[in-house]
């Protein structure tokens, strides 16, 4: 079973390993359905989805109906103006028949023009706080990608109380310096404040090549084991942060059982850096490209 710990300053007892439902955009129903029972088998009691992810708020809507009080529920806004941000909020709740989610969050909020908007009058962190206040949502949040992201949580904390925030981390990605020096800083803040961390990416092996696939994820991920098995270690091996998992549903059972395994111990460097060169390992971001993924 995956191990729990306290989410931020929320309350809830989470799950180390935190379900992404990306995996479940493009399934039927029928395929959706067999991953509920993986989820209780491991103990994952917290579900993150979003608006912008096909139809997974459609597909857990079958399993919410039967298991809402067992799921810490999470979804996300990518509006940044507040009208807009409120009635895709009411839009994913219809979407997935229930009348307050846990956490809602501020998707990929990196961009200084966006995050402008974002916190300024009439925007998505003002209508948020409203709809806390209405009982729609428990708590906010806010997310992001690429090596810019962690700077601009940072921004995103000194200016509202936010609960949790969620970034790319992995061994690869924290071997740049600058986005090392930004995630240590924001991991502090965050430790300071009881801010949750969720984190990304833990498994993804680089960028598709020309002529890869088949493709169930925009980036390729690690597929070995016993590799995807030291990424998860790694990650998990720091007790402030939590893993959400991969949206590749073939990847999916072999991190969840890695992640049931973990006994505590994060992988020396040599040991990733074996797995780097054998499976051809790269960054998947460069600091600008696909930083509005």
């Amino acid at each position: 079973m995956i191990e729990r710990m306290p989410f931020g300053a929320t309350g809830h007892l989470s799950s180390r390993v935190i379900f992404g439902a990306a995996v479940l955009g493009a399934m039927r129903q029928e395929k959706a359905d067999t991953i509920l029972p993986l989820l209780l088998e491991h103990g994952i009691n917290h579900l993150d989805t979003a608006a912008s992810y096909g139809d997974a708020e459609l597909r857990i809507a079958p399993w919410l109906a039967e298991h809402r009080s067992k799921f810490f529920l999470a979804t996300k806004t990518g509006e940044r103006h507040g009208d807009a941000a409120r009635a895709e909020l009411e839009l994913s709740l219809e979407r997935m028949g229930v009348d307050q989610v846990d956490l809602i969050q501020l998707h990929n909020l990196v961009e200084p023009d966006e995050w402008d908007v974002a916190h300024g009058p009439g925007g998505v962190v003002d209508a948020m706080a409203k709809a806390r206040d209405e009982g729609l949502v428990r708590f906010i949040g806010v997310t992001g990608h690429g090596l810019r992201i962690a700077g601009m949580h940072q921004r995103s904390l000194d200016r509202f109380a936010f609960d949790s925030v969620l970034l790319p981390y992995s061994y690869v990605l924290l071997q740049d310096p600058g986005y090392r020096h930004d995630v240590d800083m924001l991991l502090a803040t965050c430790a300071e404040r009881n801010v949750a961390v969720q984190t990304i990416k833990s498994v993804a092996r680089r960028r598709w090549l020309d002529g890869d696939g088949p493709r169930f994820a925009w980036y390729e991920p690690l597929r070995d084991a016993e590799a995807v098995g030291h990424c998860v270690d790694w990650v998990l091996a720091n007790t402030q942060v939590f893993l959400n998992s991969t949206s590749d549903a073939g990847v999916l059972p072999i991190q969840l059982a890695a992640a049931s395994a973990h006994a505590g111990d994060r992988p020396d460097a040599e040991v990733m850096e074996v797995d780097i060169a054998d499976f051809d390992m790269r960054p998947i971001f460069d600091g600008a490209d696909l930083e509005r993924i």
